[in-house]
């Protein structure tokens, strides 16, 4: 066992990049809404990307490590804290058996992740550890997490489909995360006063996947959808034009948005159809919902445009009451958006790997 749940936080989950390949069968892909911060938080552990970590959702949990631990926390900013000191974010961290973990609500953004070295061993579904609660698949049991959970680390550092857990099996330490364990650990124990509970390098992965907020609220582009010139035009401008507030019903399955209604000229119901997140819906009552990780996989309702994939990350970042704005860009430069978060996470992929453990 890696880490133990005393208090389960308002709604974690473990999740890792979800599982592709099952949508022809009405199975969501799901995984991590912000898979940019999942990403990174395994890499700064020596993990594969797509290792299974620790979801936080608006209000943090409490956890015990029940062993040393090399962890990562990325994402939004939940005042972080081991045995009451702050937790450094984006870089790893080693952590001693014992150590108390807590977070608390989300100051700036929705979704945090922790990821371990060796990555959460829950038991794979359908080739992903990643929670489903309303399939009731993945995680643990299925569900979000509870106070006495007890969480097994190590072992699962790759993609579940690629390595499966084995059961009862020692932690398996990335080559990478075991060098930094042992200079962070030597490091803890030679501090001044007798030896601290956790230790951090002071280089960090800066966050670049966000942006930078404004006044005028999140910006998320779009390109339009399958149905964009069936939609008035006072829609379509509106859209771009207006902001809109996150509601309070919003979850994994979809960011439902209160503000200026987009009614549809043609009133002509469609046959249901594939859908994937990151697509705006718009329901007979004109009010737009962005649908987000754990989406069905098809619907009926006109599709006004689609959050790029570059902006995803941004979009899993969005909590209740924020003010989300649009603006419509072409399918060749959410193209080259694309490429280029992706050429900048192998970039950073590689920044992480050459770092050695003497740059204390």
């Amino acid at each position: 066992m890696g880490l133990l749940v005393k208090k389960p936080g308002l709604f974690t989950t473990v999740q890792d990049l979800g599982r592709p390949g099952w949508r022809k069968d009405g199975i969501p892909e799901g995984g991590a809404m912000d898979r940019y911060a999942l990403r990174t938080a395994n890499l700064l552990v020596g993990n594969e990307e797509g290792a299974a970590g620790l979801e936080l959702t608006l209000v943090g949990p409490e956890l015990r490590a029940e062993r040393d631990l090399l962890l990562a926390v990325c994402g939004a900013y939940m005042s972080p804290l081991i045995d009451g000191e702050e937790l450094p974010m984006w870089r790893p961290v080693w952590v001693a058996a014992g150590a108390q973990l807590s977070f608390g609500a989300a100051l700036s953004g929705c979704r945090a992740y922790i990821a371990v070295a060796g990555g959460i061993a829950a038991l794979p579904a359908l080739g992903s550890r990643s929670t489903d609660t309303r399939a009731r698949i993945g995680g643990v049991g299925g569900r979000a997490l509870q106070a006495g959970d007890a969480l097994p680390c190590g072992g699962a550092s790759a993609p579940a489909a690629a390595a499966p857990a084995p059961s009862g099996a020692a932690a398996a330490w990335p080559p990478w995360a075991a060098a930094w364990r042992a200079q962070l650990a030597a490091r803890a124990a030679a501090q001044p006063g007798g030896r601290r509970s956790f230790a951090a390098p002071g280089w960090f992965a800066p966050p670049l996947a966000y942006g930078s907020g404004a006044s005028s609220g999140i910006r998320l582009r779009v390109m339009p959808g399958a149905e964009y010139g069936q939609f008035r035009e006072a829609a379509r401008t509106a859209l771009m034009q207006e902001r809109y507030r996150v509601a309070p019903a919003s979850d994994r399955m979809g960011v439902r948005l209160d503000g200026p209604l987009l009614p549809i000229s043609d009133s002509t119901e469609l046959l249901s159809h594939g859908v994937i997140p990151g697509t705006i819906q718009v329901p007979a009552g004109g009010t737009p919902i962005i649908l987000a990780a754990d989406c069905q996989t098809t619907g009926g309702y006109p599709k006004l445009a689609h959050v790029i994939s570059a902006d995803l990350p941004l979009l899993a970042q969005v909590k209740p009451g924020d003010t989300v704005r649009f603006t419509l860009v072409t399918h060749a430069e959410a193209q080259r958006l694309y490429i280029a978060l992706e050429q900048q996470m192998r970039m950073q992929a590689a920044a992480i790997s050459i770092r050695k453990p003497i740059e204390l």
